[in-house]
């Protein structure tokens, strides 16, 4: 008798972050706007760099330092991390999963954030602080893609778990956690006139 199993699994993370926490959505909005507002140094960057929009990645490293609703957001993101680790069986010995870098990111209307991974990192994710009608869903690529070369295309209505790209649309208040190698993308923020928000972050192993 002929059996078919599915290997390599690729995980996603999907939750609410208030799962282990209490963010308050409008303040974090509001913080988010009001940091981008202040912070010259990350304007000046997105701008010099051609980044739409607004992001702190290259100007600010110590947002839970600075400002205690990140230092909230840090605290239940330790926690989904943590049960994201244990459903991957990582082995982590004698040392942790640790925050190594959290930004904000601010899409405005037809802004896009190209294709990429997170070098350097094991888990990466976001957490969505105003997703706007129209704004961009989360795109992720199989990783075995570049494999691919000669491979037919899928039927239109394939299982989730044989498409080359999935696209994951949250809501505000939902945390999405992955493997830092796997690639991802922010296509074109189709929203007329509000931003898409996030937040975010890496964790490293030491």
């Amino acid at each position: 008798m002929s059996q078919i199993k599915s290997l390599f699994a690729t995980r996603l993370y999907h939750a609410s972050l208030n799962e282990f926490g209490s963010i308050d959505p409008d303040e974090l909005e509001a913080s988010c706007f009001s940091i981008a507002e202040d912070d010259e140094a990350g304007q000046e960057w997105c701008e010099t760099e051609g980044y739409p929009g607004y992001t702190s990645y290259a100007s600010l490293t110590d947002l839970p330092w600075r400002f205690p609703i990140f230092g909230d957001i840090q605290k239940a993101l330790d926690k989904h991390v943590a049960a994201f680790a244990k459903d991957l069986e990582f082995d982590l010995a004698d040392r942790a999963l640790v925050l190594e870098d959290i930004w904000i990111n601010i899409l405005p209307p037809g802004g896009t954030h190209s294709s990429h991974i997170h070098p350097h990192s094991v888990i990466s994710g976001t957490t969505y602080v105003a997703m706007p009608e129209g704004a961009a869903a989360l795109k992720l690529e199989d990783p075995r893609l570049p494999m691919m070369m000669a491979a037919p295309t899928r039927i239109k209505d394939c299982r989730e778990e044989l498409r080359s790209f999935v696209y994951v649309k949250p809501e505000v208040g939902d945390v999405l956690l992955w493997e830092s190698w796997l690639r991802h993308e922010v296509p074109m923020n189709m929203a007329e006139e509000d931003e898409r928000i996030s937040v975010s972050f890496n964790y490293k192993w030491e």
